[in-house]
Formats: structure tokens, C-alpha cells, sequence
């Protein structure tokens, strides 16, 4: 029989924390391999009631919370104005 190796446990943050605390090197917890999240912000937005009934069908038809919807929405638009600039940027020079 093949031997399989063992899973590893992973460690707790409040685990690394403590050993942080008391100077140890936790750099073995670490891959570097991930990116950095930055930490999230909330923010009000006033919607109309009409929009409001648009957002909670559609998150309703989607299976998904309000805010899931809003955000989903906001960010197909910020990548459909960012394709659009660079696109303008690249007919310019070639013109």
C-alpha cells in the first residue's frame, strides 16, 4: 500500500498571533503567494424607490443579497469604462 502523507492542521490566526506576540518567527506561515486585501469601507447610497424594487428582483431572480447586486453591477461597469478608455487610447494612436 502506498504511504500517504499526512494533512497538515492549519493554524489558527489567533495561534500565529500569539506567537507573533512573543517575538517567534511566523514567517513559515506565509507564502507570499496571496495579494493583500485592502480593508473594506462602508459607504450610504440613496437609491429611488423604483430602483430599490428593480435591485431586490433582480437580487431575488439571482439568488443573491441586494448588495451582492449592487456591487456585481457597479463593477461590470467600472470594467466596461475601462475597456471603453482603453480603446480610445489605442484608436488615438494609431490615428
Amino acid at each position: 500500500m502506498k504511504k500517504t502523507s499526512k494533512t497538515l492542521n492549519p493554524t489558527s490566526a489567533e495561534k500565529i498571533a500569539r506567537l507573533a506576540d512573543r517575538g517567534e518567527n511566523v514567517s513559515r506561515f506565509f507564502t507570499n503567494s496571496g495579494r493583500m486585501m485592502e480593508p473594506i469601507r462602508r459607504v450610504n447610497v440613496d437609491f429611488a424607490p423604483s430602483m430599490l424594487k428593480e435591485l431586490d428582483g433582480t437580487a431575488q431572480e439571482l439568488n443573491i443579497s441586494r448588495q451582492a447586486v449592487i456591487k456585481t453591477l457597479i463593477r461590470q461597469a467600472l470594467d466596461q469604462r475601462y475597456l471603453a478608455r482603453s480603446a480610445r487610447l489605442r484608436s488615438r494612436r494609431v490615428s
